[in-house]
């Protein structure tokens, strides 16, 4: 079998590709494309297409009862072979089997497709895959050299998912699992493959990074986060259209770039998996920055590892975090903390947000909570209380606070004030009962 690494095709010739090909393909060229309505002359130059593709990149026809596909193999040297912490692990997937944690049991997947909507109209034209091995990581694409070998190609990944049944994807979940599960229905021959998990890294990216970056895109992260510069790159929406084109039987080196961009894609993913990983098993000391530790800190409380997620909450608002997610952090501590009835803590988080936003008047609701109920203080209560309409009062008369939202603002302290003022008389009532 041949080889061919990413620097043989990054250095292609056919990566520059031409800017006059840039809409997406329209419904009715979709249409006829579906149907095969070619000409016989149209489709032997699509042979030939596909035979010269198979000799630029060094790939081979694979044959299986459904037909052929094309099949190109690569191996590199990074990202190195990682092997997870299984209880970062279980932060992204509490339910998962153990066989999770075998790094030699994943599958990193990545598809380019017809079209980014779905359904059944859309095809995965070229699926790639990856798995750690040689102390790095192998790359398989299976590419569809016309629709004639889907089939073919379905029956060869779910032979591949047979034998590393842990998917890995970014934004798979959504998009490429789903694309694929209809791809097999529609196929009516080749049942769904069994996935004993599926880790997609796209929301835990979310969580660490959007904050920081505001773009979660793969290639953003790979820039920002592991510090790698993809160079030459095709636009994922020229895509589709180049290949459309190659079918009608335009010249396939264009669709080079295409196969070094989703090898591209499948190395940032699994270097993405061990920068995620890694830092969900050790925020504490690998954690850069407070973005990272106040992503960790939410992720370990969705999951329910109160204990951690409190230092990691304690660690994130020491660093220079602007001031909605500096909010949000100590909002989220302060909360923790009375979970644990260190108000002592609770009280000091809340008296420092005090003020005209959503914080604010969370807390000032907080501390009058604290004292009505824990503190049983509630004339302290009814202070804090009235020191929130006051708060309320001039931020609507500046205007720095929407109508609808002092409405409903005002109402909850109003009715909470109203109480007060009812137990304070209830209070005054029995002292004066209870006199000789």
């Amino acid at each position: 079998m041949r080889y061919v690494n990413l620097d043989r095709v990054r250095g292609l010739n056919a990566l520059r590709r031409s800017s006059s090909r840039s809409a997406p393909a329209s419904t009715e060229l979709q249409r006829r494309l579906l149907n095969d309505d070619r000409d016989p002359h149209t489709q032997a130059a699509a042979g030939n297409e596909a035979d010269q593709l198979a000799r630029i990149l060094g790939a081979r026809a694979k044959t299986n009862e459904y037909g052929e596909h094309l099949s190109l193999h690569c191996w590199c040297g990074q990202p190195a072979r990682y092997t997870p912490n299984i209880d970062a692990l279980r932060l992204l997937m509490p339910d998962a089997p153990e066989l999770v944690a075998d790094p030699e049991r994943w599958l990193f997947l990545d598809t380019e497709t017809t079209g980014l909507a779905g359904g059944s109209g859309t095809y995965a034209f070229l699926v790639g895959l990856a798995w750690w091995e040689g102390g790095g990581l192998e790359i398989e694409q299976f590419f569809m050299r016309d629709y004639s070998d889907e089939r073919s190609l379905l029956l060869a990944l779910r032979e591949r998912i047979a034998e590393r049944p842990v998917l890995v994807t970014f934004n798979g979940k959504s998009f490429d699992w789903p694309l694929l599960e209809t791809r097999y229905r529609m196929s009516r021959k080749i049942s769904v493959p069994a996935l004993a998990a599926h880790l997609d890294l796209l929301h835990p990216a979310r969580n660490l990074w959007r904050l920081r970056l505001g773009s979660v895109r793969l290639s953003e992260l790979e820039r920002h986060v592991l510090g790698w510069e993809r160079g030459a790159d095709v636009l994922s929406g020229l895509i589709p259209q180049i290949y459309f084109d190659y079918l009608r039987g335009g010249p396939p080196d264009r669709l080079v770039s295409v196969f070094h961009h989703n090898q591209m894609d499948l190395r940032g993913l699994a270097a993405l998996s061990s920068q995620v990983l890694s830092l969900l098993g050790d925020a504490e000391n690998l954690g850069q920055d407070g973005f990272e530790l106040f992503g960790v800190s939410r992720i370990c409380e969705k999951r329910g590892h109160k204990a951690r997620a409190r230092r990691l909450y304690e660690k994130s608002i020491a660093f220079d975090l602007p001031i909605e997610t500096d909010r949000e952090a100590r909002r989220s501590l302060a909360r923790l903390a009375k979970r644990e009835g260190d108000f002592v803590l609770a009280c000091e988080l809340w008296k420092g947000a005090l003020g005209n936003s959503r914080h604010g008047y969370n807390a000032y609701e907080q501390l009058a909570i604290y004292y009505e109920h824990n503190a049983r203080n509630p004339g302290q209560a009814r202070q804090v209380v009235q020191q929130a309409i006051e708060e309320l009062r001039r931020a609507n008369q500046m205007g720095d606070i929407a109508s609808c939202a002092y409405r409903e603002i005002k109402e909850k302290f109003d009715h909470r004030m109203a109480r007060l003022e009812r137990k304070a008389g209830q209070t005054q009532r029995e002292a004066f009962d209870s006199w000789p």
